[in-house]
């Protein structure tokens, strides 16, 4: 593509195919722009199908003939290691890259983001310590044998991730399928490339990786993303977005019968149950909701309120949210930066249009902010919708987006029902003083993941996914290790003699020269 003239002294990043950076193979490039301000901010290669061929290759010579895969695994758990170490040591730099360049308030990158990547690739390490040897119980029908299943690595590995949370997208891809031995490539979203470019930059620039085991080719989504799930020399698929896309790349993987892992959309519900600790309660749904400006496939964007309580619920939520401070993502005192992008504001703002003809109250919000600081940004107010439908389109779509929707309920039955009465089934939260009474809920609710009293904190230790249309497969935790394996069952027989192999009789009677 032909550069802006203001594109000429930008920062530019290549493609990372074999254990060198290069330029694209018909040297094209495309800008990244700073949400908060429009401007831009970086221009990174842009690959096409024999940059994806190259990367293959690379990764699949890696696997099949290199090093990596046969490395005892307490030796790829202390590269994962090492990598944490050099996370921990470029946080501040990683942080606010994030800020820059996916639009998060910079107190987010600096104090949740990026530590909380550094803490999953040490926990990934931690992980790839154990054994790939599964032992099972002794057998001795028809006679004795000792049975184990051996975990194998699967092979090259395809990974696609969004723009939001973008770093720990990053590490919870890289991290198990390195600590697992696959080979990578790797293709971080267009829009906001920046962390996931450096983080690989660092990886490259300290030795520990052996070349080709870790590509990355960036580019747009049907160009590149598409024709690398179709390639037929990759094994094995890991993609997080949208639910619509991970129909496609479904489509696009069946003739070859890939594996795919697919983490994509989300309509999450946080249930206040009617003991609910509102001082606590309400600022945990305003966290669960505005946090990353609600771009977040398991925000909680649906909020079921029991009647008794929902005048009140109303009042401090809007008193609340008129606290959050709507600004520019390196400033420390912004609590929610912009969407990522023009593109994407004119999409959550369809939708507050559309809560508004279906009936709905907007609460507070609904528009732009306003002032000469805002005006090139992708901002939108934090929007909060009152008496909403749960069967509308504004509390069945994901909006991805601040806009929380607001529902009534009469009783906790109806609650769960209305909770599970979507396609998705990503993530929920029960608000409760009583633990019992939250847990016998949250068994109930059709979703991955279920926090009590909290939502969004993720656990590196416990297995990420949705039900239903919000995926395939489970990320982090051991689950998550294991998508990465393919499990060979290794069977040794005790039984010594012919004669005493008496199940062989039935296809081989006893040679009677013998």
């Amino acid at each position: 593509m032909t550069l802006d003239a203001t594109d000429v002294d930008l920062e530019a990043h290549g493609l990372f195919i074999n254990g060198a950076w290069c330029a694209a193979d018909a040297a094209r490039t495309f800008t990244v722009y700073e949400p908060a301000t429009g401007q831009p901010l970086a221009r990174c290669a842009h690959g096409s199908r024999a940059d994806v061929d190259r990367a293959v290759a690379a990764a699949r010579a890696a696997f099949d003939d290199g090093p990596w895969p046969h490395t005892p695994h307490y030796e790829r758990a202390q590269i994962l290691h090492e990598i944490a170490q050099l996370i921990e040591a470029n946080a501040p730099e990683l942080a606010e890259l994030e800020s820059r360049d996916g639009g998060v308030p910079l107190r987010a990158t600096t104090f949740n983001d990026i530590p909380l990547g550094m803490h999953m690739m040490h926990v990934f390490a931690e992980l790839a310590r154990r054994s790939p040897y599964e032992p099972m119980p002794w057998n001795d029908f028809p006679t004795l044998s000792w049975n184990f299943v051996w975990r194998n690595p699967y092979g090259v590995c395809a990974q696609i991730i969004p723009w939001n949370y973008a770093f720990c997208m990053t590490i919870w891809k890289l991290g198990p399928a390195l600590a697992t031995g696959n080979t990578i490539v790797f293709k971080p979203s267009s829009l906001a490339p920046l962390s996931a470019i450096r983080l690989i930059k660092l990886i490259d620039e300290s030795g520990l990786l052996p070349k080709g085991v870790l590509n990355m080719v960036t580019g747009s989504g049907p160009e590149v993303g598409e024709y690398l799930v179709g390639h037929p020399r990759v094994d094995k698929i890991a993609f997080t977005g949208s639910t619509e896309v991970g129909r496609k790349i479904m489509a696009i993987a069946a003739p070859h019968i890939k594996k795919v892992t697919l983490e994509l959309g989300g309509k999450s519900p946080s249930i206040l149950l009617p003991d609910a600790d509102l001082d606590k309660a309400i600022d945990g749904v305003l966290f669960g909701m505005f946090y990353h400006a609600g771009q977040l496939c398991e925000a909680g964007t649906r909020c079921l309120v029991p009647s008794a309580i929902y005048d009140e619920v109303v009042e401090r939520l809007v008193q609340r949210t008129r606290q959050l401070r709507v600004g520019d993502p390196l400033d420390l005192a912004t609590d929610v930066g912009p969407l990522i992008s023009h593109k994407q504001r004119e999409t959550v703002e369809g939708y507050i249009a559309l809560g508004r003809a279906e009936g709905a109250r907007l609460l507070i919000g609904g528009g732009r902010p306003l002032g000469a600081s805002y005006a090139q940004g992708s901002f939108v107010e934090p929007t909060i919708f009152g008496e909403v439908n749960n069967r509308s389109r504004l509390a069945q779509e994901e909006i991805f987006g601040p806009v929380l929707a607001l529902i009534r309920y009469d009783d906790v039955g109806e609650a769960i029902a209305m909770a599970n009465d979507t396609m998705y089934g990503l993530a929920a939260s029960v608000w409760s003083q009583d633990i019992q009474q939250a847990i016998d809920v949250a068994r109930r609710i059709r979703a991955g993941t279920v926090g009590i009293n909290e939502h969004h904190v993720l656990n590196p230790y416990a297995p990420f996914g949705g039900f239903k249309e919000s995926g395939i497969g489970r990320e982090m935790g051991v689950a998550g290790m294991l998508e990465y394996t393919e499990p060979t069952h290794i069977h040794v027989d005790f039984q010594q003699q012919r004669d005493g192999k008496l199940w062989w009789d039935a296809l081989l009677p006893p040679n009677e020269e013998e």
